[in-house]
C-alpha cells in the first residue's frame, strides 16, 4: 500500500527529473542570420510572426498612396514585395534624399577605417584651396559633424514642403557645386538648430573624395555595395564629376532594402563590422530636432530621419522614397513611390502587422488572398477614354517646336492612329550640360500606359486621351525617376498648340508651340 503523499509524488518526481535533464542538454542554437549578399530569401507572413491579411491591407494602402514598389523584410526574409504598375520587379528607382541617408553610412566607414578623421574637423580647413566669401568666425567653426546632423548654419532655403527648394535649384544651376555651397553665408551659428540642406550632404560627399582618394561611388561601389552584393546603382555627377551627396542615387528596391538591413545589424554584414556600431547607434537615439512641428516630433543623424515614439527611423526621398528601419520588431522596410505620403501612417500598420516574434499558424487563404492583391496592384487599370477625335488625322505626323520653357521640351510630335499611335520628343538639357534627348514610343490610346521597350534609354510609360475635339491629354511617367507629367495640348487648327503641363514635383507651365516642317 502506498501512502498518499507517494502517489501524489511519483509521477511529479519523474516530470520534475525529466525538467531537470532536459535543463542540463545543450540550448538548441539560435537560426543563423540570413545575409542576402547574394540574394533574398522569401517567406510566407505567418511563418515570420505577421498576418498575411494585414499586408494585403497594406499593399492595397500603397495603392492609394502613390507608391511604385513596396518591400517588407522580417527575421531576414522578404514577406512582401509588391511593383505598382507601370513600374515593375528589376528596375532601379530614384531615391532622391535617401541619398543622403547612404552618404551618411559612407562617411561611418570611412570613420571607421581612419580616412575620415575626427568628426570636430573645421569644414573649411578641409579646402584650403579654395578662396570663398563670407569665411567669418562661423562659418569656420563648421565641423563635419554639422554637415552630418544638417546643422551647419548655412543661409539656405530648401524647405520640407511644397515650396521650391530655390537654393538648391540655384546651385543646380551653378558651374561649381561646391563653390557654390562653400560661398554661402551663415544665417546662423553652426549648430544651433536643424536646417534641411541637400548642399552640405554634396560637400560631404566632396570630402570623402578628398580623403579616400575616388570618387564618392567607386568608394562605396568598393566598401559597401559589394559587401553587400548591390551591383546595379546610378549616381548623378556635378560639373566637377563629384558625385552628387544630397540626392542623385538610383537603386533597385532589393538593394535598398539591404542598406536598411546593415543598420538593423549594427553595422555589421555576414560577419564583417562594416562600420562602428556607435554611428549606428547614435541614429535612434538622435538628439537633433528637426523642427517640423510634427506630431510625433522627428530628430535627425547621419542622413536619417527618426521617430522617437515610434522607435523608427528612416532615410527619406521627396515623392516617398523611404527605408524604414524598425528594430523593435527586427523588420525592415522600403517604398519608393511618385506621391509625397506621410510615412507614419506606414509604420504603424507595419507594427501592427507584427503579432508575434516567432511563427503563426500557417494560413494558407489569407497567404492566397494577399497573393492576389500583389498582383491586382501590378495590373494597369484603365482609365476612362473619349471618342476619338477628327483632328487626330490632321494633327498626326506633325513637329511642334517650342521656344525656352521651365521643361525643356523642344519638340513634340505625335501618332493619333490608333494601330500605330506613338510619341517623339526632344528634350533640352543644356542646364545639365548635356546634348538634347530624344525619347520616343508607344502611345496607349486606350486607358492604359504603353512602355518604350525597345529604348535603349530610360523608360517611359505614357497614355493619352481626348477631352475634346481639339484637346488631347498626355500622361508620361518616368519608371526610372518617378516623374508623371500630365500634359493638355489645345490644337490651334493644325499649325499651333498650346501646352499646359503639370507634374508631381508641383511644377506648372504654359506654352504655345508652332508647327514646322
Amino acid at each position: 500500500m502506498q501512502w498518499p503523499f507517494f502517489r501524489w509524488f511519483a509521477p511529479r518526481r519523474l516530470a520534475l527529473i525529466w525538467i531537470c535533464c532536459a535543463a542540463l542538454q545543450p540550448a538548441a542554437a539560435a537560426e543563423p542570420v540570413p545575409w542576402p549578399t547574394a540574394d533574398w530569401l522569401t517567406s510566407t507572413p505567418e511563418a515570420q510572426g505577421l498576418s498575411s491579411g494585414a499586408l494585403a491591407d497594406l499593399v492595397d494602402f500603397g495603392a492609394t498612396q502613390g507608391m511604385d514598389s513596396l518591400l517588407v523584410v522580417r527575421h531576414g526574409r522578404i514577406v512582401v514585395e509588391a511593383y505598382y504598375a507601370p513600374f515593375r520587379p528589376g528596375l532601379k528607382h530614384v531615391v532622391n534624399s535617401v541619398t543622403k541617408a547612404v552618404v551618411g553610412t559612407l562617411a561611418g566607414i570611412a570613420f571607421q577605417q581612419g580616412a575620415l578623421g575626427p568628426l570636430d574637423q573645421s569644414v573649411i580647413d578641409l579646402f584650403p584651396e579654395r578662396r570663398m566669401a563670407d569665411a567669418d568666425a562661423h562659418k569656420m567653426a563648421m565641423t563635419l559633424e554639422h554637415l552630418l546632423d544638417s546643422t551647419s548654419g548655412l543661409d539656405w532655403r530648401e524647405p520640407l514642403s511644397n515650396a521650391p527648394p530655390e537654393t538648391m535649384l540655384q546651385m543646380e544651376r551653378s558651374r561649381d557645386w561646391v563653390g557654390f555651397v562653400l560661398d554661402r553665408s551663415m544665417a546662423q551659428a553652426p549648430g544651433a538648430a536643424f536646417h534641411y540642406n541637400s548642399g552640405t550632404w554634396h560637400l560631404l560627399s566632396a570630402i570623402l573624395t578628398k580623403k579616400t582618394g575616388a570618387s564618392t561611388l567607386d568608394y562605396a561601389k568598393r566598401r559597401l555595395f559589394a559587401p553587400l552584393g548591390i551591383t546595379d546603382v546610378t549616381w548623378r555627377q556635378d560639373p566637377q564629376g563629384i558625385t552628387v551627396g544630397g540626392y542623385g542615387l538610383f537603386m533597385r528596391p532589393r538593394d535598398m532594402a539591404k542598406i536598411g538591413y546593415l543598420h538593423l545589424h549594427g553595422g555589421r554584414w555576414d560577419g564583417q563590422q562594416l562600420l562602428p556600431a556607435s554611428w549606428v547607434d547614435k541614429v535612434p537615439h538622435a538628439s537633433v530636432d528637426m523642427r517640423l512641428g510634427t506630431a510625433p516630433s522627428l530628430r535627425y543623424a547621419n542622413g536619417w530621419w527618426v521617430v522617437p515614439d515610434k522607435r523608427a527611423y528612416l532615410g527619406v526621398g521627396f515623392l516617398n522614397q523611404l527605408i524604414i528601419v524598425l528594430p523593435d520588431v527586427n523588420m525592415v522596410a522600403v517604398v519608393t513611390g511618385h506621391r509625397r505620403s506621410p510615412f507614419v501612417p506606414l509604420i504603424d500598420r507595419l507594427t501592427a502587422a507584427a503579432r508575434s516574434a516567432s511563427a503563426l499558424p500557417a494560413d494558407a487563404a489569407a497567404v492566397a488572398h494577399l497573393a492576389a492583391r500583389i498582383q491586382d496592384a501590378a495590373r494597369d487599370k484603365p482609365t476612362e477614354v473619349g471618342p476619338a477625335s477628327p483632328m487626330a488625322a490632321t494633327v498626326s505626323g506633325k513637329s511642334y517646336r517650342f521656344g525656352p520653357n521651365p521643361f525643356g521640351l523642344r519638340s513634340l510630335k505625335l501618332d493619333l492612329t490608333p494601330a500605330t499611335a506613338g510619341y517623339e520628343v526632344v528634350l533640352d538639357r543644356s542646364r545639365a550640360r548635356l546634348p538634347d534627348a530624344r525619347v520616343s514610343g508607344p502611345l496607349g490610346l486606350e486607358g492604359t500606359f504603353r512602355i518604350n521597350e525597345n529604348n535603349s534609354g530610360p523608360l517611359w510609360a505614357v497614355k493619352g486621351r481626348w477631352l475634346a475635339d481639339n484637346r488631347f491629354q498626355i500622361v508620361m511617367q518616368s519608371l526610372l525617376e518617378g516623374v508623371v507629367t500630365a500634359s493638355t495640348l489645345t490644337f490651334r487648327g493644325s499649325d499651333q498648340v498650346d501646352v499646359e503641363i503639370e507634374d508631381n514635383r508641383g511644377a506648372r507651365g504654359r506654352f504655345r508651340g508652332e508647327a514646322k516642317d
